[in-house]
């Protein structure tokens, strides 16, 4: 073979080797773009899908917070009654107090459940009863309760501030107290119950008393609690 014709030959080989190969071609292409197309096709539609799934559930949870939305009780001091108060030295105080506090669902669709309530009575911040533990309470749509639990206990330690102050509105006979219920409460509408919430009132309760009062003391005014849940 002459050189002429083997740098022909070479140069045919060279020129095959760098041909497109039918994976190469222009059709192929094609179809790669289509399969891409579609695969970003479908996730758009999967994403508007789930965003799509999430505002409609947004939307049922507003609607059911708006129909169910639960309000907080409401808690009155409509009646008092002192059968004890009397003070020892180092100062300790003897007492004998029942309250009867009001206690109101305020909600139509809901029920509020109670549970781990106490009760104790403070004068000038300071706890003059023991903490008395309830038992449990359920207040349906619209319904109120009253509780009135004796409070007292012989013996409890006091401030020389709280005796003096006590013996001194005794003596005026206008005396000044304050009702505390603690506890936990959870509302409840149709199946679904919510989890437990810290619940916290505070009664202020004004009432005429002195040393020949004995049993139920008129109060000033019925008085309204403060509820922090």
């Amino acid at each position: 073979m002459g050189e002429g014709e083997a740098k022909a030959e070479h140069a045919a080989k060279a020129d095959h080797k760098h041909a497109p190969s039918a994976s190469s071609t222009p059709e192929s292409y094609s179809k790669d773009g289509e399969r891409r197309r579609r695969g970003r096709d479908a996730y758009r539609a999967f994403c508007a899908a789930i965003f799509s799934i999430l505002v409609l559930l947004g939307i049922i949870a507003l609607i059911l917070w708006l129909v169910y939305r639960p309000h907080k009780p409401r808690l009155t001091v409509v009646g008092a009654a002192i059968y004890d108060l009397n003070f020892t030295a180092p100062p300790l105080i003897s007492t004998s107090v029942q309250f009867s506090v009001l206690a109101r669902n305020p909600n139509r669709r809901v029920s509020i459940h109670y549970d781990k309530l106490s009760m104790y009575v403070t004068y000038k911040d300071q706890i003059i009863t023991p903490p008395l533990q309830l038992p449990p309470l359920r207040l349906g749509h619209k319904s109120t309760v009253v509780i009135a639990p004796v409070l007292g206990g012989a013996g409890v330690p006091v401030s020389p501030e709280v005796a003096n102050g006590l013996k001194s509105d005794e003596a005026y006979g206008l005396v000044s107290m304050r009702v505390v219920v603690t506890g936990r409460l959870r509302w409840k509408a149709g199946a679904i119950m919510t989890g437990r919430y810290g619940f916290y009132a505070t009664c202020g309760v004004w009432m005429r008393f002195n040393r020949s009062s004995n049993g139920q003391v008129p109060l000033l005014a019925p008085s309204t609690c403060k509820v922090d849940v």
